[in-house]
């Protein structure tokens, strides 16, 4: 994964509550296994007047032409309830989102985000409508930094820097760039030692590796 340290980009608003993973990407648009070719079906209901023909929506925010390019996602309660599935987040970042920012995240996408490298901030509503005000009246000029390091939001340099808390394992993990196999790589000695350990207390266990 790549590592996310800081992050600068334009921050598309999209406050609704209670989107869920079959908006964010449909099941019909679910036509690979593979973590490509699913950001053109992200928001698919709402972005496509007929999502057959691909005839956008003009009204829909993701089509504006002044958030164009965006990387940071404003988002209502519960993004991302529903079902489980990880395409969500892979639409999302394949899409050029490295982060959403939301009151409160369904617990299964935030864990899915946070395990495949997309930031997931939960935020006081009346922060992230200052964010949201901010962000609104000039997008392309106005935009956001995100500081994992140091854990904080910075937008108006009148206001201070909003402070968000993070898991420090998912924390540990997106700044090292690192999936959960990638984390447990970095054990392996302590791996070792236990098998070496093991090994001695019940040799046959591991008769069938010789």
């Amino acid at each position: 994964m790549t590592p996310f340290t800081q992050h600068h980009g334009v921050a598309l608003p999209l406050l609704r509550d209670n989107i869920d993973t079959d908006t964010i990407i449909p099941s019909r648009e679910m036509r690979t296994v593979s973590r490509s070719g699913l950001a053109a079906g992200l928001f698919a209901p709402w972005r496509y007047l007929d999502p057959d023909a691909r005839t956008p929506n003009p009204n829909f925010e993701l089509n504006l032409p002044e958030y164009s390019g965006a990387s940071i996602l404003l988002a209502g309660d519960n993004f991302g309830c529903g079902s489980s599935r990880e395409h969500a987040v892979w639409a999302l970042m394949e899409s050029g989102f490295r982060a959403v920012i939301a009151p409160s995240f369904a617990t299964i996408f935030r864990n899915n985000a946070l395990r495949n490298g997309l930031l997931t901030v939960a935020l006081d509503r009346h922060d992230l409508d200052e964010l949201v005000e901010w962000v609104s009246a000039d997008p392309i000029e106005q935009t956001i930094q995100l500081d994992l390091e140091a854990c904080t939001i910075e937008s108006d340099p009148q206001r201070n820097k909003k402070v968000f808390s993070v898991d420090p394992t998912a924390r540990d993990m997106l700044l090292n760039g690192l999936d959960e196999i990638g984390l447990t790589e970095q054990s392996m000695d302590l791996v070792a030692r236990f098998e070496e350990q093991d090994q001695a207390h019940r040799p046959w266990v591991y008769l069938s590796r010789d």
